[in-house]
């Protein structure tokens, strides 16, 4: 198994990334899960690169490598390819950073309207990253995106399966698994995290459910209010999960609809693809 999950590759978050464990592993070889120290980013780029060593480490061990997890820009940065864009001056992510959603929104919509069109407008993130460069190369990130290189997408077999569960019960599943967390070490976890004193820019610091405990063992917020964030938080990243992987994969990626996936259907579901 392969990792695929932006969360998940930090060392620093086995219970919020909900990484799995060496029993849940069942003795099956498990790359790239907390393979990152949190004081690094790990960018869509860092993670392609390894991958694709690992991937063609698999093979010459004539392994079948299989991808799992939901960064949806991880898998194409692999598949597709690596933007040339180059290094963004400290100076102007850090400003850029500093600004609210709403300021960098309205900065991009003037400075990059073609990005600000193709982004959602509560994508902190893209929305930053997009206006990062932009200020940062003179040149707007779809100028990048057009030169792309090193994607493996057309030297490799690929079989994907996106699995699209029941919305409801996807939602429900959401607010469990976050008060799951909060009862198995999650509070530990961010205070061992904060303890670290990182920046709190870094992506292992602005994942979710960091904020909102860190509050909470800060006295800013209740357990109740930490818990009502957490859990509103994963079920809008789960939102934004579901509407990508419904609408940006090839066409020929199967999706399979259903209330749930049980262990027997997933193995089933490899012996399938792997056939």
């Amino acid at each position: 198994m392969l990792n695929a999950d932006s969360a998940q590759v930090y060392r620093d978050l086995q219970v919020l990334s909900a990484r799995p464990t060496a029993e849940e592993m069942g003795g099956i070889e498990h790359r790239l899960f907390g393979a990152w120290d949190g004081a690094v980013a790990c960018s869509a780029a860092d993670w392609a690169n390894t991958a694709r060593g690992e991937i063609e480490r698999l093979h010459s061990e004539d392994a079948v490598p299989i991808l799992v997890g939901g960064t949806g820009l991880y898998l194409r940065t692999l598949l597709e390819g690596i933007a040339p864009v180059p290094p963004i001056n400290d100076d102007v992510r850090k400003s850029i950073r500093a600004m609210s959603q709403s300021e960098a929104r309205f900065a991009l919509e003037r400075e990059d309207p073609e990005a600000a069109a193709r982004l959602a407008p509560r994508d902190a993130a893209r929305t930053m990253r997009a206006l990062e460069v932009m200020r940062g190369t003179g040149r707007p990130l779809a100028h990048w995106q057009a030169n792309k290189g090193g994607g493996i997408g057309g030297a490799i077999q690929l079989t994907a399966a996106v699995l699209l569960p029941e919305r409801q019960w996807l939602l429900e599943r959401c607010d469990r698994r976050f008060a799951t967390m909060i009862e198995s070490g999650a509070r530990e976890e961010v205070v061992n995290l904060l303890g670290r004193q990182l920046d709190p820019s870094l992506p292992v610091m602005r994942a979710i459910g960091v904020r909102e405990i860190a509050d909470w063992v800060a006295g800013r917020a209740t357990r109740e209010d930490m818990l009502a964030r957490g859990q509103a938080a994963t079920r809008q990243y789960a939102k934004r999960q579901y509407t990508w992987f419904r609408h940006q994969p090839p066409s020929d990626w199967t999706a399979l609809e259903s209330e749930s996936y049980h262990e027997s259907a997933l193995y089933a579901l490899l012996c399938h693809l792997l056939a």
